[in-house]
């Protein structure tokens, strides 16, 4: 645990060229989850004499401090490690076209609606037998 501690207050980069784009978007998202955080906080009623604090100083502070953890928790090597291998998975991986999403897509819509009709129809049917055999 000391030595997550002592990572956390280190301004070193671990392995820096590797999983740049998994390493940014992980710290994206959790700047903008603090950014939203911290907004809501501002817009709290703070009805006492340090209204003015707790309405801007407060959620700076918070963003900030967000900031710094996700910066230095996607420096930190088992975390890093992990955010570089998903890099290096998403790049192996092999898209589809547009074409064939769209494809697809059309063939999950109309398998839906198909299923969605055949059950309609077999609650229809058993519907009229049961009326039919209770009454």
């Amino acid at each position: 645990m000391s030595g997550v501690i002592q990572n956390f207050f280190q301004t070193s980069l671990y392995k820096r060229n590797q999983g740049r784009v998994a390493r940014q978007v992980t710290f994206g998202a959790v700047a903008v989850a603090s950014v939203v955080g911290a907004y809501r906080i501002s817009q709290m009623d703070w009805s006492t004499s340090a209204g003015g604090f707790l309405t801007y100083g407060l959620p700076a502070l918070i963003v900030a401090v967000c900031c710094w953890i996700a910066w230095r928790l996607v420096q930190l090597p088992s975390f890093a490690d992990f955010l570089i291998s998903v890099e290096a998975e998403m790049a192996k991986v092999s898209w589809p076209s547009w074409s064939e999403v769209f494809r697809s897509s059309v063939v999950v819509i109309f398998v839906m609606f198909a299923i969605a009709a055949t059950l309609f129809i077999y609650d229809t049917v058993f519907v009229r037998i049961l009326t039919l055999l209770v009454y």
